[in-house]
């Protein structure tokens, strides 16, 4: 396990922050940590990476205990906090042979140059920090954290500020970089989280609420679904209301309709019979699945 958090407690006051959760991440997984503000996404991240003490529970990271060996873990682990802090005075290249310092890196020239063309700095890389957009101080505190080669990445919203072209680049980075580490990242965009992840885990008032793929959630979560058809002619709308399981039926164009019930497999082959008993042709057949943003709000709002 790259990755392994047993019984996790971080607690202020009366208030636990992380309340006894557990997990485990494999090598070779991306991974989308989701939750409300507040929920304990951060504080969470911050243990694992060896910036912030837990109450109880123990936190593993290579089979290397984070607690007893924080100096050890953070050469494993390449960190990108949410806030993202930076010497606005330094300039790209001095920061970056700054931290490459830190980390005792023999190679540096190499190392940064590597790490400037993957996170797409080229043009910026002469500038001071303080010049930037805050798209490209992300992608800096990017650059950082992956300038030493970890083998794991904990990225608190690394898109954040990043415009729409930038934020598929650093998508793909990271996809890039789950082929061979572990990642776990959290992010407010609930879309960027079902594209490069399959798997997520949502925490909402400090407890793990779902830790399941992308599509078993979407199924796991959805009572009545979705089935679209269409037909190529009219129908007479009794033939669907007798079908199983069909709890609500609305015409939704010519010859179109959109059909929520509880079994769309079932469904879905009793309108190919229907179609072959009345001659009829089926130009459209789809099942419509529930959005990840959708489980989202169903898990945390029903806490």
């Amino acid at each position: 396990m790259s990755i392994e958090v047993r019984g996790l407690l971080k607690q202020y006051g009366e208030q636990k922050a992380v309340n006894d959760i557990s997990f485990t991440i494999n090598n070779g997984e991306i991974v989308g940590f989701l939750g409300p503000n507040g929920a304990g996404k951060s504080t969470t991240m911050k243990i694992i990476a060896g910036y912030l003490l837990q109450d109880a529970g123990t936190v593993k990271v290579c089979g290397i205990d984070v607690k007893e060996n924080p100096i050890e873990i953070k050469k494993k682990i390449g960190y990108l906090p949410e806030s993202n802090p930076l010497y606005s005075d330094m300039y790209v290249k001095e920061y970056l042979q700054f931290i490459a310092g830190v980390h005792s890196i023999v190679d540096r020239e190499s190392a940064i140059a590597n790490v400037i063309k993957l996170t797409g700095l080229q043009i910026e890389q002469k500038k001071k920090i303080s010049q930037l957009s805050k798209g490209y101080k992300q992608r800096v505190g990017l650059a950082a954290a992956l300038i030493h080669d970890p083998e794991v990445l904990i990225l608190d919203e690394p898109t954040s500020g990043l415009d729409p072209n930038q934020i598929i680049e650093i998508r793909n980075v990271i996809k890039d970089q789950g082929r061979n580490k572990t990642v776990l990242f959290s992010s407010h965009i609930l879309q960027e989280v079902q594209a490069v992840c399959d798997r997520v885990i949502i925490i909402n008032k400090g407890r793990i609420v779902a830790d399941d793929t992308v599509s078993h959630l979407q199924k796991a979560n959805q009572g009545a679904q979705t089935v679209t058809v269409q037909f190529d002619a009219a129908i007479q709308l009794n033939w669907l209301e007798t079908l199983d399981h069909v709890q609500k039926i609305s015409e939704i164009g010519p010859f179109r309709f959109s059909i929520q019930n509880s079994n769309p497999g079932l469904l879905r082959k009793q309108l190919l019979e229907l179609s072959l008993q009345h001659n009829l042709n089926i130009v459209s057949l789809q099942t419509e699945t529930q959005s990840l943003e959708e489980v989202f709000r169903e898990l945390t709002f029903k806490q």
